[in-house]
């Protein structure tokens, strides 16, 4: 795995600076400490660091064709390289390297934009063809590589595998987007393509942006999406069977590697199932590694060690002290735009355990998408049945209107939040599904920001991003639809861009199976009574892996990778949470209503509510402005 970067000049062939390049690529060091490279030439700039994995004595970038008149700087896997290898060597182009980053510059000569089509993997690329002068930039199908990038006024183009390289640049405009400010603290994340600031954007999963000298700047350009076609008549023991085969294909091919490599073991499904179909497909053990917490309620410990004791690995664990508050400031520093999942301090210190002992780490993420397994949607499918019992134009104003009279009861057991119902019942879907996942909700970002910032919204709405991509779903089903909003949106922007930086933090390579892009396609076509069935998410998954794995690994309550931020902020952190809102930074940012602010500390520290979510949001956003003051 790598990190690269670069700069181009889309009007003239300015010289690049040399140093301010080489700074920028050094930004990223941690992505690949085993090499870096740079490439200068009129009006370009490409830069490359390296971590070596397959073909570990060549290989180097940015790496050219015979003429040196296309290079490529490139961050990812691609496993079908072999095959890719004999295809473009019979159609008469030379190979110097045995590596999979030789295979983009020969596909890009022979099918030009077309050639990430013929990619099965993970990446982020920058493709430079002087011939015509265009830079082509490219992302993988479901987002599991980064990749931002700049348009700068003076038409200088910055790109990037992480924020914090493209922040080198002396000119680049700091300026917040308050859009991206809000989605932050309605997701807990900034969504593709918008990032905090207003000059940079994301490349969208599964979108190429091709820049040409000389010509008007260009829009991103999708090449896939998921596509939810159903398949023909298909019973559930022959799904269940090509369920299993399609993801020990996609386990097969991610064990490709010159250096040690193992697994993530959490315990759960996902996880499992990789493990048990790497343990099937080697001889030797495999290393398999995993979290435990001294707190029960959080740690999956035990359920790890049983699977590995099931498939025979080689296991590790390391007990955290849930109290860790050592990462707390690193994790602005990892993330360079503000991060609100706090899973992010065990999967940082997991990657940490797992680096050891092996480069290369497969994890189970992409299940609970992909299989229907998060219990919001067994929750949006229940709601959506009783919306559909009445018309929308009667629904609305009536279910409204009875959830504006009845008073609010947080407090209260579940059975008496009418409120909280009717409002549900008010929402078309994508609002209702854009409820269940808010971090923090309407009402209470409303409360949050000052009158000066909320001016600056402009009436904009976080909502707006999940209908964007419900416009474009090709599905109307409701769990389909709510799982093709988790892959657009909350995949990308939270669980991989988590993954990757905790990871590569550490130098790690983390390869996901589960979004094997073949296999996603195919589980996409499935119904989703195959998915969710009578309240039991990942209904198929469970069956098909039955002979692979205990009953109660399969079949226990999910419990996540959560750490216990409540008692943090009512414990060790109580005095350091309120000297981080309260304090003058939070103050005069300009955005915030203070008294908002000590409402909420006060009355989750005196424990009278459970304000974690909302705290944790504005504790990280507070570690990034200070950051971002320093940048």
């Amino acid at each position: 795995m790598c990190g690269i970067t670069g700069i181009f000049d889309t009007r003239d062939r300015r010289p690049v600076n040399r140093a301010l390049l080489e700074a920028m690529n050094l930004a990223q060091f941690h992505r690949g400490p085993d090499e870096g490279g740079v490439h200068l030439e009129p009006g370009l700039g490409l830069a490359h660091r390296r971590l070596s994995i397959i073909d570990l004595s060549s290989g180097r970038q940015p790496l050219f064709n015979e003429d040196g008149s296309v290079a490529v700087t490139y961050n990812g896997e691609i496993y079908n390289f072999a095959e890719l290898t004999e295809e473009l060597k019979a159609a008469g182009h030379r190979f110097r390297t045995h590596c999979d980053t030789e295979v983009i510059v020969h596909a890009w000569e022979q099918w030009g934009a077309d050639c990430v089509r013929r990619f099965r993997g993970m990446f982020a690329f920058a493709v430079w063809d002087r011939n015509s002068e265009t830079l082509f930039l490219a992302r993988d199908r479901l987002g599991i590589k980064p990749l931002y990038y700049a348009l700068l006024p003076d038409g200088l183009c910055l790109f990037a595998s992480e924020l914090k390289a493209l922040m080198v640049h002396p000119h680049l405009p700091r300026a917040l987007d308050p859009r991206g400010v809000d989605d932050y603290f309605a997701y807990g994340y900034v969504p593709e393509p918008r990032t905090v600031y207003q000059a940079v954007r994301k490349l969208p999963p599964g979108h190429t942006l091709t820049l040409r000298r000389g010509a008007p700047p260009a829009e991103p350009r999708e090449y896939w999406d998921v596509p939810f076609t159903p398949h023909a008549a298909l019973d559930e023991a022959e799904a269940a069977e090509e369920l299993v085969a399609r993801l020990r294909d996609a386990v097969r091919i991610r064990l490709v590697a010159e250096v040690p490599l193992g697994a993530f073991l959490s315990g759960g499904v996902d996880s499992s199932a990789v493990v048990a179909l790497m343990a099937g497909l080697g001889d030797a053990p495999v290393n398999t590694c995993a979290i435990g917490f001294n707190v029960p309620r959080y740690d999956e410990s035990a359920f790890a060690a049983q699977v590995a004791e099931h498939c025979h690995t080689r296991h590790r664990t390391r007990q955290v002290d849930p109290d860790d508050f050592d990462l707390l400031d690193r994790l602005a520093g990892l993330y360079d735009e503000p991060f609100a999942d706090s899973s992010a301090l065990p999967t940082y210190r997991v990657c940490e355990l797992a680096r050891q002992e092996v480069t290369v780490a497969l994890s189970g993420d992409g299940g609970d998408e992909n299989l229907a397994g998060y219990r919001r949607y067994r929750f949006h499918a229940a709601e959506e049945r009783w919306r559909g019992l009445m018309p929308g134009a009667l629904r609305r104003p009536l279910f409204g209107a009875l959830a504006r009279a009845y008073p609010k009861a947080d407090w209260a057991p579940r059975v008496l939040r009418a409120k909280a119902t009717f409002q549900a019942l008010a929402r078309d879907a994508v609002e209702g599904y854009f409820h269940s996942v808010a971090v923090v909700r309407d009402e209470q970002r409303n409360r949050l920001y000052s009158e000066a910032f909320r001016r600056q919204l402009d009436g904009y709405h976080p909502v707006s991003v999940l209908r964007h991509h419900a416009a474009r779903a090709p599905t109307e089903d409701p769990v389909s639809l709510a799982q093709y909003l988790d892959l657009k949106t909350y995949l990308p922007g939270d669980i991989l861009t988590k993954v990757d930086r905790a990871s590569m933090a550490h130098a790690l390579e983390v390869r996901v199976p589960i979004l094997d892009h073949p296999l996603v396609e195919w589980i996409s076509g499935l119904p989703s009574q195959m998915k969710l069935r009578g309240g039991e998410g990942k209904y198929l998954f469970k069956k098909a892996m039955e002979p692979y794995l205990p009953h109660d690994i399969l079949y226990r309550r999910k419990q996540g990778f959560a750490v216990p931020l409540d008692q943090w902020f009512r414990g060790p952190l109580a005095g350091r949470l309120e000297e981080t809102l309260l304090g003058e930074r939070m103050g005069d940012c300009g955005l915030f209503n203070p008294d908002t602010l000590r409402h909420l500390v006060e009355a989750h520290t005196s424990g009278r509510r459970d304000y974690s979510a909302p705290l944790w949001s504005l504790f990280m956003f507070e570690a990034f402005l200070r950051r971002n003051e320093g940048s």
